[in-house]
């Protein structure tokens, strides 16, 4: 066999490898942070709530100074819904809230750029003390190419440290709020 064979034999069969590898993968995902937020149920589910103050916590948005947000539907609660599209890295979308009460809010995320997704996003309340357990998630399917892409980074670590960022900035917003 010539070397130029044997090379084409290894690639295709790496190839077939990755394909097989992507295609084992779970079909669905979910990413999840906790974080103590220092606050009254009640506070922080006005933050997540209103779209318009997600400005003060959403790791988001500050990412591009030029994107354009546009709000519709309720002032808050269900049937609230804000879109933004961005010329940068925070792409363009669409959240609608679904369903709201004191201990669960959960959002409709579609994504239209870069790529087309449809995801949840749920944040669960639970008073603790003096404060707040924010949990932050976000679940859908997993396409055959995020499965793929899923291969090469991982969307645990790289959303995960956006939840963080935004949880802490949620900390923040709290603490700054005057009594």
């Amino acid at each position: 066999m010539s070397t130029v064979a044997l090379i084409f034999w290894v690639l295709l069969a790496g190839l077939v490898l990755l394909l097989v590898s992507a295609a084992l993968r779970p079909d669905s995902f979910r990413v999840e942070r906790s974080a103590l937020v220092p606050a009254a149920q009640a506070d922080v589910a006005a933050l997540i709530n209103n779209f318009h103050q997600w400005v003060q916590w959403s790791p988001w948005e500050k990412i591009d100074p030029t994107m354009e947000r546009s709000y519709s539907g309720a002032a808050s609660g269900v049937r609230a819904a804000y879109a933004w599209n961005s010329k940068g890295k925070a792409g363009a979308g669409r959240m609608e809230i679904l369903e709201s009460t004191l201990e669960r809010i959960v959002i409709r995320l579609d994504f239209s750029k870069p790529f087309a997704a449809s995801n949840t996003a749920e944040f669960t309340l639970v008073p603790q003390g003096e404060g707040t357990q924010v949990t932050w998630a976000m679940f859908g399917p997993s396409p055959f190419i995020s499965k793929l892409m899923g291969l090469l980074m991982n969307l645990d670590k790289m959303i995960g440290k956006d939840f963080e960022k935004g949880l802490a900035n949620m900390h923040a917003a709290v603490k700054s709020k005057p009594v």
